[in-house]
């Protein structure tokens, strides 16, 4: 339990207002070691904890060690929360600002796709304490000397196998040649997967480190019911949208592998009368916010999203995720049905394997160590749809969106 580790009480306060009781496993394994100052690697699933674990480290240590406003300076923070990309960012700032429900500490968050005279403003004339950040726009403000990194107590990569994947290494190289040597901070490295190029960099960064594993029995979760629907390519929408109108469909996410399949999947669940929003790396950062805000809500029935934009999307009560393409890595289908059977509630993943994506299926089944179920769809999800589907002329569709991928009263920071 939280209240066995000797928290401030003002943590455990927050922590109580949040609902959390017992810690999940990689809480229980890596706080011993983290609220102890040790650097730390952590591997656990999706969905188990993880940022709590970092979060409430981090803002324990501040307690334990504070600095005096007046010895503090603007865009000097004292804990650094690195993520790949903007959803998860913002999720991880949401999250540190509840656990700081009592502490008074300050969370700022700079991700790109987002106001940058704002970021800066509070950069340049607020007292940061957290501050969160995806590597493109920190870089920038590093580079316009808006941050500086070298007042860091501790530095938190999470998610550090997504930004191997996405490119982003040389720029967190750059990001940690910047901040306070690795000797005279603390560095937590959390993900849900570690290949050997991202244990070889952990090794680099951290000192001395304690690597925890919480190894789960399935790669899967065990709350999530999973089926394959073995369909036509033609047959895929038809199925999709009837199975939608069962009421126990409340929230969904589709998943799709590429942006053109997710713009076209909108359109088509959308002319069937689905209360369905796009997510993905084209659409602007403030209508993905508030996107989100109406899926959680509940406004938004669905969420059709391309593999990247769904690694943000931590929402409670997402009863089924659908694959309307099985994705190419093994791994994605792991963090795509992540996105339901969480916080203890069951939850239902459909696939579609058709002649175009069928080879997939071995590859899954060997990484999640288990047999997936398939099946032919019944009658009732074969039924015609409402309205005729969309006819498109390939070539000749507009392009769409572009390609993406001091004190707190405003002291200046001096240079010490």
């Amino acid at each position: 339990m939280f209240k066995d580790l000797n928290l401030d009480q003002r943590v455990l306060d927050a922590i109580t207002d949040i609902g959390f009781k017992y810690c999940t496993p990689i809480q229980a394994e890596t706080l011993p070691f983290t609220l102890a100052c040790q650097d730390l690697i952590g591997q656990a699933q999706t969905g188990t904890g993880k940022t709590a674990a970092f979060l409430i480290t981090a803002i324990q240590s501040m307690l334990e060690t504070p600095i005096p406003e007046q010895e503090r300076f603007a865009s000097e923070p004292r804990v650094l929360a690195l993520a790949p990309t903007r959803e998860l960012a913002m999720q991880i700032a949401k999250d540190a600002e509840e656990l700081c429900g009592y502490t008074g500490h300050n969370v700022v968050t700079v991700v790109g796709g987002m106001n940058y005279d704002k970021q800066r403003d509070q950069l340049q004339n607020e007292i940061v304490d957290i501050l969160v950040a995806t590597p493109g726009r920190l870089i920038d403000f590093l580079g316009s000397q808006d941050v500086f990194l070298d007042q860091l107590d501790i530095l938190i990569l999470d998610e550090a196998d997504r930004m191997l994947d996405m490119g982003f290494i040389p720029d967190v190289k750059r990001i940690i040649r910047k901040c306070t040597p690795k000797e005279d901070r603390q560095t937590l490295l959390f993900s849900a997967t570690f290949n050997q190029d991202v244990l070889n960099l952990a090794s680099m960064w951290t000192r001395n480190a304690e690597f925890v594993e919480i190894e789960p029995e399935q790669k899967t979760a065990e709350r999530v019911e999973q089926t394959v629907y073995l369909v036509g390519e033609d047959e895929k929408l038809p199925v999709l949208v009837n199975y939608l109108k069962r009421p126990e469909v409340e929230k969904a996410l589709v998943f799709a592998n590429r942006r053109d399949q997710c713009r076209d999947l909108d359109e088509d669940l959308r002319n069937q009368g689905v209360k369905v929003a796009l997510m993905s790396g084209e659409i602007a950062q403030n209508k993905r916010l508030k996107t989100l805000e109406q899926f959680k809500q509940g406004s938004i029935q669905v969420l059709v999203a391309t593999d990247v934009a769904g690694r943000g999307i931590h929402v409670n009560g997402v009863t089924h995720v659908f694959n309307y393409n099985l994705p190419d890595n093994a791994e994605d289908y792991v963090h795509r049905i992540g996105r339901t059977g969480r916080a203890g509630k069951t939850g239902v993943s459909v696939s579609f394997a058709s002649e175009d994506d069928a080879f997939s299926l071995p590859s899954i089944e060997s990484y999640i160590s288990q047999k997936l179920r398939t099946a032919v769809p019944d009658e009732s999800l074969m039924a015609e749809m409402d309205k005729p589907p969309i006819t498109r002329k390939r070539g000749r569709r507009p392009p769409q969106g572009g390609r993406s991928q001091g004190s707190r009263t405003g002291g200046q920071r001096q240079r010490r």
